[in-house]
């Protein structure tokens, strides 16, 4: 059964900086070997993951890119903005207001620390409930 997992946004280093929270998320799919894609809103907010992705742990190197050539297949995480086509993967990390489509056996969902923003996570949980996912939340 798939599962989808509700990450609440409350510690201060995540509300300063929500992608914190989704570099940590990525790095313990990395340790699992767990091929992931992120769902990104823009093109703006993929390429500040991607930064992201290369200072916020020294010690930690995560094989990542934007998704969209021809090294898609052989790379651990892939950024993916909209308009752009990738294979399922097993695990998604999605930070779009609609509910992950495709075929993958867990969802993470960082939810915004505003309430005003939450509205649309609601709806993602709805959408999930009604595809038979269990369901996870967690306050980070």
């Amino acid at each position: 059964m798939p599962r989808a997992d509700f990450y609440l946004i409350d510690k201060p280093q995540f509300r300063a900086n929500p992608l914190l929270l989704v570099c940590k998320l990525v790095q313990h799919a990395y340790a699992a070997q767990q091929p992931t894609l992120v769902l990104v809103r823009n093109l703006e907010q993929a390429e500040q993951l991607d930064g992201l992705l290369w200072e916020f742990d020294e010690d930690t190197f995560i094989p990542h890119q934007l998704a969209g050539d021809e090294d898609d297949a052989a790379t651990a995480v892939l950024i993916v903005p909209p308009q752009v086509d990738t294979p399922d993967r097993p695990l998604v990390i999605n930070l779009r207001d609609a509910a992950a489509q495709g075929q993958f056996q867990r969802v993470l969902e960082v939810v915004p620390a505003e309430d005003d923003a939450r509205g649309s996570s609601r709806q993602r949980w709805r959408s999930y409930q009604q595809r038979g996912f269990t369901l996870h939340k967690h306050d980070m």
